[in-house]
């Protein structure tokens, strides 16, 4: 069983996973845009995301982490000096997937990963609605009304 085992095995071992995910993130951020399959995409995208996150934080820690990932230092120059503040802004969803098609030789589904470019505005929040509960509180609290003066009682005996 594969219980908290996440993340695509890829058809490679972890080494050979591993130093692919670091070649294609900084080819992603250098190039800001790459051709891969779909599931690679998928993959790189959790550590695009991650190292556009300490790209944003911009200290030196952050810095040393992205250096353990992205071995390039003028990639990571790039990251911290024009991609981080890019998305500073934006709480996260840092790149997008484009479907493109079946690959010719294998048949394989290949897809466009890219850096978002378009500004991100945040949509305005909705206010809180008053409570409904509080509301009709009072009005259920009051006692019943008495009848009309020469209204008839019906009495069930």
């Amino acid at each position: 069983m594969r219980h908290n085992k996440a993340g695509r095995k890829l058809g490679r071992n972890s080494s050979h996973r591993n130093a692919m995910m670091r070649n294609m993130v900084t080819s992603l951020i250098a190039n800001e845009k790459i051709t891969t399959t779909d599931t690679r995409a998928k993959e790189l995208r959790k550590i695009a995301d991650r190292m556009i996150t300490l790209g944003k934080r911009g200290d030196l820690h952050a810095r040393r982490l992205a250096l353990q990932v992205i071995r390039d230092r003028k990639v990571v120059a790039k990251l911290f000096d024009q991609v981080g503040p890019r998305y500073k802004d934006r709480p996260g969803g840092y790149t997008r997937i484009y479907k493109l098609g079946n690959r010719p030789g294998d048949n394989a589904p290949l897809a466009q990963i890219e850096l978002v470019e378009e500004e991100f505005t945040p949509r305005p929040r909705k206010a809180a609605p008053a409570p409904v509960a509080a509301a009709a509180a009072p009005e259920a609290l009051k006692a019943p009304e008495a009848p009309a003066e020469g209204a008839a009682v019906s009495e069930d005996k």
